[in-house]
């Protein structure tokens, strides 16, 4: 049995079904926050994250929160789609771009998706969901 490939709309459903989230925005993007921070966010086309094939911005890149740099660097070497520009250096937070979304399982971006809340939501609320689950 093959494990279905990530689709965009599996985001907002992941997202949207853990504890306090809602969609919002971060700088004028739609976004999944947890108690006004947010952990997955749609970027705008910026000058540092150019397609190598077209030279175009690209429009399509989904920022995402990590715990720490540590699960940055591991998102970023495996053979994922993970990806970061300097723009990022430090911050905790991978890139994906929409279109490579197909590359990853559903369980895989589940995964990513609920650390990414973990990372950003209140210490007591995560407990409580991880007690539960």
């Amino acid at each position: 049995m093959t494990a279905r490939k990530a689709k965009l709309a599996d985001i907002g459903d992941i997202a949207l079904g853990l504890p306090e989230v809602e969609e919002g925005t971060s700088w004028g993007r739609p976004a999944y926050v947890v108690r006004k921070k947010s952990f997955v966010h749609f970027r705008e086309p910026r000058p540092d994250a150019v397609d190598p094939d077209t030279g175009e911005r690209m429009d399509d890149v989904i920022i995402v929160t990590v715990a720490d740099q540590d699960d940055k660097e591991a998102l970023v070497a495996s053979d994922g789609p993970w990806f970061t520009t300097p723009h990022f250096d430090g911050y905790n937070a991978v890139l994906v771009r929409e279109r490579d979304l197909g590359k990853l399982t559903r369980r895989e971006l589940e995964e990513v998706i609920t650390d990414a809340w973990a990372a950003r939501a209140p210490k007591r609320l995560v407990a409580k969901f991880f007690d539960e689950a």
